[in-house]
């Protein structure tokens, strides 16, 4: 019986071990692949909503010195306030990192010209 026990034992704990994994959550997140040019409609806007607007509302709260509601409040936010840096040192959002894939999107869409 104690034989039986620990060979369940061991096929459990080797079950166990073998199904972890170190993966972050970047690798998790499962996006799919853009083509063409990014634009705001298509690919910023959605991240501004999901993870400005609660600080950068029509009207700003927490602090807040501005609107991101639009597209060109955001491209203002980008071009002349620094966006794309404080969320690339993790400054914004305040409440986590947007992810590596995320803030791509933000310098493809500069590099492509801010498309709407």
């Amino acid at each position: 019986m104690k034989t039986i026990l620990r060979t369940f034992v061991f096929i459990f704990l080797t079950l166990v071990w073998t199904s972890c994994s170190d993966s972050n959550s970047d690798d998790m997140v499962s996006e799919p692949p853009i083509s063409g040019d990014i634009t705001y409609t298509n690919s910023i806007r959605s991240i501004v909503n999901s993870n400005c607007i609660s600080c950068h509302g029509s009207t700003p709260s927490n602090g807040a010195p501005m609107s991101l509601t639009t597209y060109t409040e955001v491209k203002n936010a980008t071009q002349n306030r620094g966006l794309i840096t404080r969320i690339e040192n993790g400054t914004m959002p305040p409440s986590g990192n947007l992810s590596t894939s995320q803030i791509q999107l933000f310098k493809d869409w500069k590099s492509d010209g801010y498309l709407e």
